[in-house]
């Protein structure tokens, strides 16, 4: 995670005036029409406009916030741009925050979307995505080396870590399972007073934050509406609680559990209370259902949308929304398939981010009494170890399907494992690995550039007849 420099002194932790909601909604949608490059470059952009440009609050505030949001599940910069809107503006100023954060990536990846359904098998179209898959898978290797080296920093995460990757890779045990195998397994450790889990650093730890006092971060100066205020929580946590269920409920008992609309709201529904350590963890467990279970996208199909969210603003898990998008569009039945793709592609984003207001909302105000928790914090940071092994999980399935033609799966003795044909290796996406793997690792390109490159490489090398 981004490192932030605390020495030099915080502004409004030195009383600057937070801005009006005028001025807070035009920098929030400038935020979100900027935010690419994954939460770390998220993240930095906030920290960049928001405390070094604006000084609309200091160092240490930004930080405290930062550590709350490494806490929950879902996407993290988004939930921090919520969390700081509200520390700002108050409710109406979270609810303009999460929002805007979101609504370019939304557009974006709707409008792309609507172009792969339509003209996905023309050839350039195509070779354009040919291209791009062996850099996504680039990008997921470097992600399990950065998120690795910060995460398993003694023997006891590494094994975590390992049998994280056993369970999904050779066993399919379910996602959720192992987040909650690992949270309890931390939290019992912190119990019994075992410091193995807490040395490797959580989720706290990997974004360089520091701990202090709450008087300390927060100061005198801190807004009434940021003090703990029961009853605001539970009145405002229900109004999400009910955004977030209802819709679902209805679309069950209006079209029964079997219809793609309900598998869409159910499934995503579960996603966001599981989804601790960001969007690659989360993406192997939708990848592998929604390929495997529910048929809504062929395993290269999940490369080419996670491209889609590489190069448009917003957070990462926005390739949920074209997951949603086909799923509906294939399932559509009766209903026009790019309208019911549409729809399942928004519906996909309503219960993915509705729940990020809701953890927000009813937490924030009780930010320390989670913080400050030891053993939750040592539950946390072994789902990091976990998650590790899970990352490793979606580099290693993603690369059956993009260097080889054929995959077959083999069953016995307990084991259910994709194994690779080996004669049925694609070089040319090979060398294409090779090229993007090194962009990242020893010239230091950023995501998109290699993303860029290697598209275009797809559609040089269809150009001149090689693909």
């Amino acid at each position: 995670m981004t490192q932030i420099d605390t020495s030099r002194p915080s502004a409004v932790d030195t009383g600057n005036r937070f801005p009006t909601i005028g001025e807070a909604f035009r920098v929030w949608a400038r935020i979100g029409l900027l935010s690419f490059g994954g939460p770390a470059g998220q993240i930095a952009l906030m920290h960049r406009i928001l405390v070094e440009e604006k000084r609309w609050l200091g160092e240490r505030r930004f930080l405290h916030a930062l550590n709350f949001c490494m806490l929950l599940p879902g996407p993290e910069a988004q939930q921090l741009a919520v969390y700081i809107g509200w520390l700002m503006n108050r409710t109406l100023g979270g609810v303009i925050a999460g929002v805007l954060f979101v609504l370019p990536g939304l557009v974006a990846i709707m409008v792309l979307s609507w172009i792969y359904a339509l003209y996905g098998n023309v050839g350039v179209v195509a070779a354009l995505f040919f291209g791009l898959k062996p850099a996504v898978l680039a990008i997921v290797v470097h992600a399990v080396m950065r998120i690795g080296s910060r995460a398993l920093r003694n023997g006891p995460m590494i094994a975590v870590a390992a049998a994280s990757f056993v369970g999904i890779f050779f066993f399919d045990v379910p996602f959720p399972i192992i987040v909650l195998g690992a949270g309890l397994l931390g939290y019992i450790a912190a119990r019994m007073g075992s410091g193995a889990f807490v040395a490797g650093g959580g989720h706290g730890a990997a974004s360089g934050a520091i701990v202090e006092d709450a008087d300390t971060v927060l100061g005198a100066e801190i807004p009434d509406h940021a003090r703990v205020n029961a009853g605001w929580a539970v009145r405002v946590g229900a109004v999400c609680a009910l955004l977030w269920l209802v819709p679902s409920a209805l679309l069950i008992a209006v079209l029964g559990w079997d219809n793609v609309f309900a598998e869409i709201a159910i499934f995503f529904s579960q996603m966001a209370v599981v989804t601790f350590g960001g969007a690659y963890a989360v993406l192997a467990y939708v990848a592998q259902e929604a390929v495997g279970n529910f048929g809504w996208l062929a395993p290269g199909e999940m490369l080419d949308g996670l491209g889609m969210a590489e190069t448009t603003p917003g957070p990462l898990i926005m390739v949920t929304q074209f997951v949603g998008f086909m799923g509906a569009f294939r399932g559509a039945g009766t209903m026009d398939p790019l309208l019911a793709g549409t729809l399942g592609g928004l519906l996909t984003t309503w219960v993915t981010f509705v729940p990020c207001f809701l953890f927000i909302f009813i937490g924030a105000p009780f930010i320390e009494r989670l913080r400050t928790h030891v053993a939750l914090s040592a539950a946390l940071a072994t789902i990091t170890a976990a998650v590790v092994g899970v990352i490793l999980n979606l580099a290693v399935w993603f690369g059956l399907h993009v260097l080889f033609g054929e995959v077959v799966g083999y069953s016995g003795f307990g084991l259910s494992v994709d194994l690779p044909v080996l004669a049925s290796m694609n070089w040319v996406a090979v060398a294409l690995f090779v090229l993007a793997a090194l962009a990242l690792f020893r010239f230091k390109l950023g995501t998109a550039t290699v993303i860029g490159l290697s598209a275009a490489a797809g559609c040089g090398l269809y150009l001149l007849g090689i693909i």
